[in-house]
């Protein structure tokens, strides 16, 4: 058995897997609880009551799908919106805590594990997924194994003038990594408000952006299209420098078909690989995915410390 936690800003999730799910996919769902972000032992006990909620074996092993990372030289970690867990050894201190093995990964990395062994793809060699919600996240998968540190296309200066519209140039905007004109600044959905934003004056969220491209909006459309443009450019590089077999995508904004697809379009013709088949495709997966992910993380570690 495994406790594997899917664990946000805003909500800590928990779902229980056996050892098989890297094979079967199955879940069963415990409990959900708001995040205690601000305070350690609230987390810490919030963590506790849930695991409470689904007796198991004592030494069942706790997987964390986290949104945020562990600096592998040192073990501590760092999480923008979980700031009682940013600069502590949270693995040594949830596993004294818990009095169980704890396993932590990336949540972004969790969702493309979960989708390359039992989601949308499933059977590929090489699998890079990609989250476009709040931020922009991402991770890479080459048979079946996770590439340490691998996947944070979101940052890096890449942003500086519309393709196709030299006559548009768009601020740098700060980015929480410390540079300006990430990715991340654009491509997530507090991203695409940002370039409304700047192109037209108009403050929107991401889905009345959306629904007023849906319904043939100019302003929308020209802005949709400008963040087409944007966000694929940078992604074909990547899916050329990994070759990647197939991008399933996640967060917020995959919700949107046609985002998907626009932005499946775009990619495919930048990329080096000529394929008449999406490559870019929504998560088969769902919610799910990084919890599913942590738990396949949990049953890895299980069977190396056996």
């Amino acid at each position: 058995m495994i406790y594997c936690f899917d664990i946000g800003g805003s909500y800590i999730s928990l779902g229980t897997a056996s050892t098989d799910v890297a094979v079967t996919g199955a879940l069963t769902r415990v409990g959900r609880v708001p995040t205690p972000a601000r305070d350690r032992a609230a987390f810490v006990q919030a963590l506790a009551s849930l695991i409470d909620q689904a007796p198991g074996p004592e030494d069942a092993p706790v997987a964390l799908a986290l949104a945020g990372d562990i600096d592998p030289a040192t073990g501590l970690a760092s999480c923008a919106n979980i700031p009682c867990l940013t600069g502590t050894p949270l693995v040594a201190d949830l596993t004294a805590a818990l009095g169980r093995p704890v396993v932590v990964g990336n949540d972004a990395a969790c969702f493309v594990l979960a989708e390359a062994m039992v989601g949308a793809a499933r059977g590929q060699d090489t699998v890079f997924g990609i989250i476009l919600g709040t931020g922009v996240g991402g991770g890479l998968v080459v048979d079946g194994r996770l590439v340490p540190g691998a996947g944070e296309w979101g940052h890096g200066p890449v942003v500086k003038q519309v393709a196709g519209d030299p006559s548009v140039t768009l601020a740098r905007l700060p980015c929480g990594c410390g540079q300006a004109g990430c990715v991340d600044t654009i491509g997530g959905a507090r991203g695409l408000e940002r370039l409304h934003h700047a192109l037209h004056g108009v403050r929107l969220d991401s889905q009345a952006l959306t629904a007023a491209w849906h319904a043939g909006d100019r302003d929308a459309t020209r802005t949709m299209d400008i963040y087409v443009d944007l966000v694929a450019d940078p992604l074909a590089v990547v899916v050329n420098a990994v070759g990647a077999g197939l991008v399933p995508v996640g967060g917020g904004l995959s919700s949107d078909a046609a985002l998907v697809s626009a932005l499946d379009a775009a990619v495919r013709a930048r990329i080096l690989r000529r394929t008449g088949t999406p490559l870019l495709v929504p998560t088969g997966l769902g919610g799910a995915a990084g919890m599913l992910g942590a738990a396949i993380l949990g049953a890895r570690w299980l069977e190396r410390n056996r």
